[in-house]
């Protein structure tokens, strides 16, 4: 792979920091580092692979050239200054919920469908955090049993918010009155909402989770009900998710082929208390897969518990692995 100038956008964030420091462990090959943030930040410093550099604003970004700019700064700015760097002929991977859904842009999980990628894909929507690693963990089952119908209940870590619901559940722990995130307090509590509510009932994040999901997986018959809940800890979103497929299975085949799919791991040992938890997903790049059982309530259906550091799979690492194939195939 060769050399690279990298952008990212947004740099000074809870996942644009996150991205630097992806990039610095996997050793994605960066000739050259362009932290960019907004003006207010702009001659801030930032910290990559233990030197210092200075943030600049967009437009000096751009006038830079970089080979590839990963974007995590919000809708609104992804939609305003990600196609002018596409039209510099920069490669950007955009964490926000901008381009998702577009139907000329590509929604990418590497171990899913990063063959749909060439040399003129511009611009390239990192899916949502929860989707993604529900996803990464069905795609082996989808291709075996066929899935029918998910049931998907979410456990959402506050770092999924950002560094303000961070501070504002430390804050609550301490005893501190302070800013808030949230319209309710976290600490010793959840919130069934997550994003704003839709005229169907359902939240933004909730139909992420079920447009991605047949997005990513290249299949509109798959039918998805979402309930995406915030929950007071740091670390990792958890899901509990129902399976149905077309076809029955068998246990034992399930997890071997959870066990062999790339970027999972599997921790199911209920006789020894051994499951998935956001603790141990903390600083991880892998989904992790436990409490598997079959629903005794109805045929062909499965039970799942889904655990992956949000930060990490759910944004930063699953734009520098889509960084990564397109280098690999000489399309930076």
């Amino acid at each position: 792979m060769k050399d690279l100038k990298v952008a990212v956008v947004g740099a000074t964030g809870l996942v644009g920091t996150k991205m630097l420091q992806v990039l610095a462990e996997r050793n994605f090959p960066v000739a050259e580092i362009i932290p960019v943030a907004s003006e207010k930040s702009v001659g801030k410093e930032v910290e990559f692979k233990g030197k210092k550099y200075k943030v600049v604003s967009a437009a000096d970004a751009i006038a830079a050239k970089p080979n590839v700019a990963i974007f995590s700064a919000g809708g609104s700015t992804s939609l305003e200054w990600a196609p002018k760097f596409a039209e510099a002929g920069i490669t950007v991977i955009d964490n926000s919920s901008a381009w998702r859904m577009d139907p000329t842009k590509a929604l990418v999980v590497p171990e899913i469908n990063a063959d749909i990628l060439n040399a003129d894909t511009k611009i390239i929507a990192n899916p949502n955090c929860s989707t993604i690693q529900m996803v990464v963990a069905l795609n082996p089952l989808h291709a075996k049993y066929k899935i029918k119908r998910l049931v998907v209940s979410t456990y959402q870590s506050v770092t999924g918010t950002g560094v303000k619901a961070v501070t504002q559940l430390e804050n609550e722990r301490k005893g501190i009155q302070g800013e808030m995130a949230y319209k309710y307090p976290i600490d010793l509590n959840v919130i069934p909402q997550i994003d704003v509510f839709l005229d169907n009932g359902y939240t933004k994040e909730e139909m992420k989770m079920v447009n991605e999901t047949k997005k990513i997986m290249r299949d509109d018959s798959i039918r998805v009900t979402s309930t995406t809940v915030r929950i007071p800890v740091m670390g990792g979103h958890s899901e509990a998710v129902n399976v149905e497929f077309e076809k029955d299975f068998d246990l034992a085949e399930v997890k071997e082929l959870l066990s062999k799919a790339p970027g999972v791991v599997v921790v199911d040992d209920p006789a020894n208390a051994q499951y998935p938890m956001p603790k141990d997903a903390h600083e991880k790049d892998d989904v992790f897969v436990g409490r598997l059982r079959r629903d005794e309530s109805q045929p062909n259906t499965l039970n799942m518990w889904i655990v992956s550091d949000n930060l990490r799979k759910g944004a930063a690492t699953n734009a520098v692995q889509i960084a990564e194939y397109l280098n690999g195939k000489g399309l930076l």
